[in-house]
């Protein structure tokens, strides 16, 4: 039996609880909708639960020792260590892909979930810096 490195997959227990919301909003609401309908479904289902999350949180970039003038918003981050991405297109593209790196890079998060609503099956990438 091989085992499973568990240093792969780090704050396992919160990205599961993420994506379990994702696919109970997927689910309920199903697929198609803009962006902001399933931002404001997380909001609603992360209240409830009473999991911690900050909506759009911004983060500063720093350049050679300075701070540029125009800083990003994370979608979500969710028990202050999960970037959290919704998107709602035909699927998750490199560009989504490089964004999130770069966000978990600015932020100092470990781990950053991209939830796709844009297909008839919740499409969901997670990536570890």
């Amino acid at each position: 039996m091989t085992k499973i490195n568990l240093d792969y997959f780090p704050l396992k227990k919160e990205t599961e609880l993420i994506i379990r919301t994702g696919i109970e909003i997927h689910k309920t609401l199903g697929f198609g909708f803009l962006e902001i309908v399933y931002k404001d479904a997380f909001e609603y289902e992360f209240t409830l639960e009473g999991y911690p999350y900050e909506r759009e949180k911004r983060f500063e970039v720093a350049y050679k020792g300075i701070l540029l003038p125009h800083p990003f918003n994370a979608d979500f981050v969710v028990f202050d260590s999960v970037i959290l991405e919704v998107k709602s297109k035909e699927g998750i593209a490199n560009e989504d892909l490089a964004q999130t790196i770069n966000y978990l890079k600015c932020s100092g998060c470990k781990v950053g979930l991209i939830l796709n609503f844009g297909r008839t099956k919740l499409d969901i990438k997670r990536m570890v810096l």
